[in-house]
């Protein structure tokens, strides 16, 4: 007898439909045969399904087993696979109803007693189930309900276990779909613990922070240790505009397919912060792996990215940020498949003027040599820092801003200034693929972005002293058109331009 389902398989981030077809033969002795290029985690899944079954109150048949995978040559990994293999099983040797097979796609991992136990990438399942035609719903694990019921199209089963699973299947038990929260969980999990107000004084770079926000322009920091680097770039989410659906889904997608999802929690809310160790890896930073897995870059998607102690970073790890950084994504491509991960983030970084740390510091003495800062800087490339818009310095924090009663500039504030900014720019950009300055293209720049003759003079004096290049000049352009933003101007003043070039600030000092 013959019995088929439909279950997805995860490649990257994206869904894939894949048939489990499940034949039952006459055979002198028990055997199971697993073909369609399954991989270690499915191929060790039929000793699951066995115990599974039989744990459950079920029979395993004693014929010949043939479960087929499709499509043959898409690879099969993951646990996902269990609970349709063995509805299969059961359909084919009598023991369960068939009847909903093709209205209802499964994915579910099974543990020796027949408990249905979560899966990664529910989200990204039931995206693919409601593009499916013919598929009504998908039954998954009670944990992966709620993530999967952001997809509103589909009716989303939450089983417990492989007998609630039959009973579902044999219309035995009626299971109501589970419902959809979007709008209580965005306003359950978009709050922040921190805030800008915490951070005294540093009212200087908490403007660079608005104008970086505002235009999701890329900024680094320069200071000495303790300054409030790291504090003000935890920070920085805070004062983005809030997730938009289709922001939020894209980016619980990535953590989910990870299986970075925090628990209890279907849907983030919040804009990602990440900021990884200097040791990492080229992999760990972009992706990749023999089946190529999202890194931290497309962790950070639609949020912030934190490189803290920048010079401290492989320069290789470091240089392969600088197509991510200019495209909004990152693909990784093996023998057999290339996979493209989103990666569309602010990049921040932090580092000390010196090696240790106290350069132009008053209140320290620097010990290091000319030769030591170069040697120091110079790990960093230049197109990186090409890439990055915003320099700014961030000076030690004097006793008398520490010990103010008044606190300074809060989020909220500040937020308040980013998102008229922002509308200007969804108004500038309406039916365009920009969206904000620091994506304008070449052409962009020559319309949106004019220069009056003194503002010009300012711009082309500084090109010839400071020897920028022409994306550091079109950079000032972008960033230059954020602060008019902010300030509510339809055109560029040279008071903008002149800030937009100060800004620029390890162009002017190495």
């Amino acid at each position: 007898m013959l019995a088929k389902l439909r279950t997805f398989s995860l490649v990257g981030i994206d869904a894939l439909p894949v048939d489990v077809e499940v034949d039952l033969s006459p055979a002198a002795q028990p055997k199971t045969v697993l073909v369609g290029l399954p991989e270690a985690a499915v191929r060790e899944s039929t000793h699951r399904v066995a115990r599974a079954m039989v744990n459950s109150g079920f029979f395993r048949p004693q014929d010949r087993l043939v479960i087929n995978l499709a499509p043959a040559e898409l690879p099969k990994q993951a646990a996902s696979f269990d609970l349709p293999m063995t509805l299969g099983i059961l359909a084919a040797s009598g023991q369960c109803s068939a009847d909903r097979f093709a209205e209802f796609a499964v994915v579910g991992e099974l543990s020796l007693e027949g408990a249905a136990r979560t899966v990664r990438g529910a989200l990204s399942m039931a995206m693919a189930a409601a593009r499916q035609e013919g598929v009504r719903g998908l039954v998954v694990p009670r944990a992966n309900a709620a993530e999967a019921a952001v997809v509103e199209e589909i009716d989303v089963i939450a089983v417990d276990s492989l007998i609630q699973a039959v009973g579902f299947f044999a219309g035995q038990i009626e299971i109501d779909p589970a419902p959809s929260r979007v709008d209580q969980w965005f306003d359950s999990f978009a709050q922040y613990d921190v805030d800008y107000g915490d951070v005294r004084g540093q009212e200087l770079v908490k403007r660079a922070m608005t104008i970086a926000a505002a235009g999701s322009h890329n900024l680094l920091m320069v200071g000495p240790p303790g300054s409030g680097k790291t504090m003000l770039a935890k920070r920085l989410p805070t004062i983005l505009p809030p997730m938009q659906a289709a922001e939020s889904i894209e980016t619980t997608r990535i953590y989910s397919a990870t299986g970075r999802l925090p628990p209890n929690q279907p849907l983030m809310g919040r804009r990602p912060f990440r900021s990884p160790h200097h040791t990492i890896s080229d992999a760990g930073l972009v992706g990749g792996g023999s089946c190529p897995t999202p890194g931290e870059i497309s962790l950070a998607h639609n949020g912030v990215l934190f490189l803290d102690e920048l010079p401290e970073f492989n320069r290789r790890t470091l240089e392969v940020l600088r197509q991510p950084l200019e495209d909004g994504c990152v693909t990784i491509s093996r023998a057999l498949r290339s996979t493209t991960f989103p990666a569309e983030f602010m990049l921040v970084a932090a580092l000390n003027p010196c090696p240790c740390g106290y350069r132009n510091d008053p209140r320290r003495r620097c010990q290091c040599s000319t030769q030591q800062v170069e040697r120091y800087m110079g790990k960093i490339s230049g197109p990186l820092l090409d890439r990055i818009d915003i320099h700014i310095e961030v000076p030690a924090v004097a006793f008398k801003e520490l010990a103010a009663d008044r606190a300074g500039l809060g989020s909220d504030e500040m937020r308040t200034l980013v998102d008229q900014a922002r509308i200007r720019q969804r108004d500038r950009f309406q039916g365009q693929r920009t969206r904000r300055n620091s994506q304008m293209t070449t052409r962009q720049l020559g319309k949106f972005c004019p220069l009056g003759a003194d503002a010009m003079d300012l711009l082309r004096t500084s090109v010839q002293e400071l020897g920028l290049s022409v994306r550091a000049h079109d950079k000032i352009r972008r960033v230059a058109r954020t602060i008019a933003d902010l300030e509510a101007c339809d055109s560029i003043q040279p008071s903008h331009v002149s800030e937009a070039i100060n800004y620029r600030l390890l162009d002017r000092t190495l």
